[in-house]
This record gives structure tokens, sequence and C-alpha cells, in this order.
């Protein structure tokens, strides 16, 4: 079947499906199968009830962008309401990617970024606005924002916002929204607020639900690495060096850094290939083919680049950089194991990162072991292995006939033993010496125990903020907070906003950050502090 045949069958234009080709599109996921056509055809309010990772963007912003035109009033045709500023900018991002040449804008609003900037923006004129329910409050309040224009408005993980105590702020927004306006509501799980809020605002709305899919790697033995940022290239050339017959996908998080790692590696002498959204669909079949005609043995790869890539018999996975979330790793690290072949997944985390892979392994229902990376001499030990087994393969073949009077010349007045030292030397020039390898110090974290202790722990924070200070909401609480320190909304929970004050729960490391960003106020009682008593 030809590339893209299903999304063409949709009814999408030449112009969306440019843009889908370039990203390494191939074929629907089931909740974009089942959504856009729907949203293509008519005006149709809808619940998309399935789980992250399924492609859940694109099924509501592929329809959205092919039916809407860049606006001549300058008045906002669609509103993406999303729980954390982290989402909100990955939701706008996508979408950007997605239109192609359609010269509609897209800006993402949220709180802790200059609410000036974002005036200035929406004055200018904005077609889709995707941004977290406080600061889409605040700009309704200040009239920068105007929905009476409004044709479609989508909730995005609708449940994640009742978890963090959004819901009411979600209320609001939907009441300054036109009753003509098409609404869309995405979510993994329908508990009953979110139903609440579909009957009240939402008309014959069809429902499609995506079964959620059981995560498994059962072929694949996975392993992780703790090493700092400046040693992962370091760590990874020490894994494709102690390994026979390495032939794999290294995934990391932005363009830049595939870029960067594929350099370094070719720079080295491995053969390496990159693949990411800015690479031409001609460069695209043309990398793959090497890889799978194993010229070259690594693709460095996006995971957005890597959708499509089917090669049975890969021995590793890499993560270079941690996947978004456990869906992600999942899909990335299923792609050894394959064909009935075991594979090895292997990801480097910082220390930062231990949460983040404990929560991973916990939703995968999976164990990642810590491993000591190899050193200098195992990696001598294997490289001398290969190099027997490459010269053993040769005699056996045969194919050496060219190089046999030579051979003969050189032993005529030369012990046989130095003869071939010295053609290693000259063929293999500083590969076996220890000291081309530095020092890469690791930590004594020896078990996946740590990581659920550390994931584990929580606390429960006292601001000296509360409703007498302006902050009615969880929302603003959350963006009072942000507006200092750089913290996951999604990380904040268990939220209560009282008159003179607030609390809220947070892991022990991200109520460090909050605490010392704090620290900085005038004498007194300091804003920010661990609750003393159960709250």
């Amino acid at each position: 079947m030809e590339t893209l045949a299903k999304f063409k069958a949709m009814g999408l234009s030449d112009v969306i499906l440019k843009a889908l080709k370039k990203k390494g599109f191939e074929e629907p996921s089931q909740i974009q199968e089942k959504t856009i056509p729907l949203l293509l055809e008519a005006k149709q309010d809808l619940i998309g009830q399935a789980q992250t990772g399924t492609g859940k963007t694109a099924a509501f912003g592929l329809p959205i962008l092919e039916k809407l035109e860049p606006s001549k009033d300058k008045k906002v045709q669609a509103l993406i309401l999303a729980p954390t500023r982290e989402l909100a900018i990955q939701v706008a991002e996508e979408l950007n990617s997605l239109k192609g040449t359609k010269k509609l804008k897209i800006l993402p609003v949220y709180g802790g970024q200059s609410i000036g900037g974002q005036i200035s923006n929406l004055k200018r004129g904005v077609d889709i606005v995707v941004g977290t329910p406080g600061r889409i409050i605040d700009h309704i309040g200040r009239k920068t924002l105007k929905l009476d224009c409004l044709k479609y408005m989508i909730l995005d993980e609708a449940d994640e916002m009742l978890n963090m105590g959004f819901i009411d702020d979600v209320e609001e927004i939907l009441k300054e929204t036109p009753e003509e306006r098409t609404m869309l509501l995405f979510s993994a799980t329908m508990p009953a607020a979110i139903k609440k809020i579909s009957k009240k605002y939402m008309k014959n709305q069809k429902i499609i639900t995506i079964e959620n899919k059981q995560l498994t790697v059962d072929l694949t033995d996975q392993i992780y690495f703790e090493v700092s940022r400046g040693n992962k290239f370091e760590a990874l050339c020490r894994i494709v060096d102690i390994e026979l017959g390495f032939y794999g996908i290294v995934f990391c998080k932005t363009k830049v850094q595939v870029d960067e790692v594929s350099n370094h590696l070719n720079e080295r002498g491995y053969a390496a290939d990159a693949i990411h959204g800015d690479i031409s669909q001609n460069q695209r079949e043309r990398v793959l083919a090497k890889f799978k005609r194993k010229k070259t043995t690594i693709l460095v790869a996006t995971d957005v680049a890597a959708r499509g890539i089917d090669v049975n018999d890969l021995t590793h996975v890499i993560n270079y950089s941690l996947p978004q979330d456990p869906e992600s790793y999942v899909h990335r690290i299923g792609r050894t194991g394959r064909a009935g072949k075991e594979g090895t997944a292997i990801t480097f985390i910082t220390s930062s990162e231990y949460r983040k892979l404990s929560f991973i392994q916990k939703r995968a229902k999976t164990e990642i072991r810590k491993e000591t990376l190899p050193n200098a001499a195992d990696i001598i030990t294997s490289k001398k292995s290969k190099i027997k087994e490459e010269i053993f393969k040769i005699l056996s073949s045969g194919d050496f006939t060219t190089y046999t009077k030579l051979a003969e010349e050189l032993l005529e007045s030369n012990d046989a033993k130095l003869i071939l030292a010295s053609a290693l030397k000259f063929t293999l020039q500083e590969q076996l010496d220890e000291n081309n390898y530095k020092k890469i110090s690791q930590s004594s974290r020896n078990s996946s125990k740590d990581i659920k202790m550390i994931q584990s722990g929580t606390t429960r924070l006292f601001i000296a903020k509360g409703k007498k200070d302006n902050i009615n909401t969880a929302t603003q609480l959350i963006e009072f907070i942000q507006e200092k320190v750089d913290v996951n909304a999604r990380k904040i929970n268990d939220i209560k906003v009282l008159e003179n004050f607030s609390f809220m729960t947070v892991p022990f490391k991200e109520a460090e950050d909050v605490i010392d960003a704090f620290k900085r106020g005038r004498g007194g009682r300091p804003v920010v502090e661990e609750a003393k008593g159960k709250k």
C-alpha cells in the first residue's frame, strides 16, 4: 500500500499529507483512524478515551488544521486546554509541524511566561490558542482573549485537569464559549466529574474508546546505567565497543542532539546515520535502506522520525535520553526482541532522573536492572575477541590470495610472530590502548530498590499565600510557584487554598527546589516551608 494511503483516503489535503510525510507518518493510529474522518465530515462533538502515547494530538489536530483558514478579523478559532505548560508547549509544537504551509497562527499560553508577550501576540491575531486553565482565565478577565468566534473547544487530558483541581476553572472557560462551537474531549479515563462536564457542555457527542494495550516487553533484557550528562557519549561508545555485532537504534530527545551524537560517532569511526523531522523523505529512505542492509549499524533518531521503521533483527535499543512516558519507552524498546529473538534495551539516566525511570518501570510492569559500565580492560578483551573472530573467518573463507606473495616476502627474514604483531599494529593503530578510554565515575546505587525508595517520598508544603493575596484556585497557586521555580505541575498534588495560606504535596526533590527558590524573601516567616503536622 502507498505510504500515507489511509490518511489520503480520509480526505486530508496534499498540504497536510506533505507535512505528515515529512514527519515520518505512515499509517494512522487507532484513535486517528476513528476520529479524523468523523471530524472532517461534519461538525461533531466527540469524546475520545485513549491512553497517553496513542496519537491524540494528531487525531484532533489534523481535522482542525484541515478545516480552518487564517482568520481575517484576528479572532481565535480554536482553543485547546491542557493541564500543564509542558503539554501546552508540546501540543502547540506538534500542531505547528502538522500544518505544513498553511498560514495558521498557533500560540501556546501558560503561566510563568511573560503575559505582555502573550498579549502582543493575541492582539496581532492568533487562530489556535493552546493554554493552561489559569492563564486562559487571566486573559479572558483582561479581555485580551475573546472566544465569541470560537469554532472548536478541545479539552486535552481532561482527567489530569480534574486530578490537579482545575475543573472549576475549565467550567468557567466553557461558559465563555459560543453555543454553536464544536467541543472535543480527550481523556485516558472517564471519572464522574468528566462525564458531568460532557453532559452539560456537549451535544449528541460521539464516544470513541480505544482499548488500553498491556505494555509488554517480554523478549527484551532491560538495563540502565547512571552517568552524568557529560559522560553519556563516552558510555554509548563503550556499549557499542563491548558488544559483538552491535546493531541498534539510539533514541535522543531533540533533532540537535541526534545530529550531535551521530556526528561524534562518525568522527570516532563508527558506522552511524541520523534521522529526524528535518531530513527530506528521499534522504530518510536512503538512510533506512543503508541501515537495513547493515551498511550502517547505528541509527540515531528521535521518536517521531523512528515511526515506521521495520527492522526485525536489532540487537540493541539505547535510550540516550529518557522517553516522555512509559508508552514511548515500551514502543522504543519493543523494536528489539522481534521475530522471537531476544534484544537488549539500555537506558542512560542522570541522578535526577531516578523518579521518572521508576514511574516508567512501575507503569510498564517490568524490571529495569542497574549495571556497571564496562571498563577499558573489558572493552580491550572484547575487541581482541572480535579481531580473532574476523581473522579466523577470513582464514576459513580462503579469500586472501592477493596477500600471499607479500606475506612470503615478509616472512623470508623475520620471525612469524613479530610479523603478525606488526601487521596487527599497522591495521589497528591504537585501538587496543586502554589509555584511549577516559574514566567515568558512576553512582554506588546498585538496585532498582533505590529508585523505588526515592520515587515514593513526598512532602506537604505550607505556602504563606491564600485568597487574601488573590490566589483563589489551584491553578493560580501553581502559577505563583512556577514564577519562581521550574517545577512540573503534574508533580503538584492535593492542593488546598485557604483564606490566609495554602498547602500542596510534592516529591522530596521538587520540595527542596521550591523551598530554596522562596528563601530569598524578606525577613519573617518564609513564604514556603515544610508543613508541620498533618494537613
